[in-house]
């Protein structure tokens, strides 16, 4: 089971302060914090959908920000742009135990490797 974070649950999370609402990166790493799984994602994108569906079969609920139901979406965009060094869209996006995992890619690569369990593991989100 997924969590779906609807548009004012970014109000709910980050309280509107002068610092917090002027800096998306900092908005990013707050949300991500707040669950063992954290996925950044846009609803009409196929690798977002994947990746939901990967999670899901290993047994972890994910937090879901779908960030086109966001009136701020764009902004988180740009901010998870910077932080994982894209110059496209980088959805989606995983955080795991408040970590920044990557992308679709990285998250992959994680769990071809084997070590995507151990992560998940750690961060609470698998009780095998």
């Amino acid at each position: 089971m997924m969590h779906y974070q609807a548009e004012r649950s970014w109000e709910y999370y980050m309280p509107v302060t002068a610092s917090a609402s002027r800096d998306p990166v900092d908005r990013v790493i707050r949300l991500a914090a707040e669950s063992a799984v954290v996925i950044f994602s846009v609803s009409s994108c196929c690798m977002c959908h994947a990746l939901k569906r990967l999670l899901c079969g290993m047994g972890v609920s994910p937090t879901v920000y779908e960030l086109d139901h966001d009136p701020r979406g764009k902004d988180i965009e740009r901010a998870l742009m910077r932080l994982v060094g894209a110059t496209s869209p980088p959805v989606p996006v995983v955080f795991i135990g408040g970590k920044l995992v990557g992308s679709m890619d990285r998250v992959m690569a994680s769990h071809i490797n084997g070590t995507l369990v151990p992560l998940l593991k750690e961060a609470g989100a698998l009780w095998l």
